[in-house]
């Protein structure tokens, strides 16, 4: 049973992740993405985008351990915040030209959902919310102020 389980949890995580770069966001080809956390969901992510034919995909994780898995599931570039002087969102837009068409928040870190926010280029960048907030907060959007909140 326990078996059943995980599978069970592993391929929601995939739907999840695919989902989110197929239906939610719209992936297209030629696009610039970048993923913060490389767990199951974020990978999902990356491949769905890898199929859409997304070009530039950003990978953002503290552990280096899953870089090597994340590039055969089409992560392109890597970002280990702890190695960076600067802020991973002024990263991401040096990277993309002026910030990526969509970026996915996989972590439930609400530090790591404005580093999301403010990664994808003004006036057309979409981010799209994956992660679990475990507790509730609230937290300003860092462009216009709006409130976001978080409950488990």
């Amino acid at each position: 049973m326990d078996v059943i389980v995980i599978y069970e949890l592993v391929e929601t995580e995939i739907n999840v992740g695919i989902g989110a770069a197929w239906n939610t966001a719209n992936v297209h080809a030629g696009s610039s993405i970048a993923v913060f956390g490389l767990g199951a969901v974020g990978l999902a992510v990356a491949e769905g985008a890898r199929a859409r034919g997304a070009s530039k995909i950003i990978g953002v994780d503290i552990n280096k351990d899953k870089f090597i898995t994340a590039r055969d599931m089409g992560i392109t570039d890597f970002i280990n915040p702890t190695d960076e002087e600067k802020p991973v969102y002024e990263r991401i837009r040096e990277m993309t030209g002026g910030g990526a068409d969509y970026s996915f928040e996989c972590t439930g870190n609400l530090n790591v959902l404005r580093d999301a926010f403010l990664s994808v280029h003004e006036g057309w960048g979409l981010t799209v919310l994956l992660g679990i907030h475990s507790i509730p907060k609230v937290a300003s959007h860092p462009s216009n102020g709006a409130l976001c909140r978080s409950q488990n």
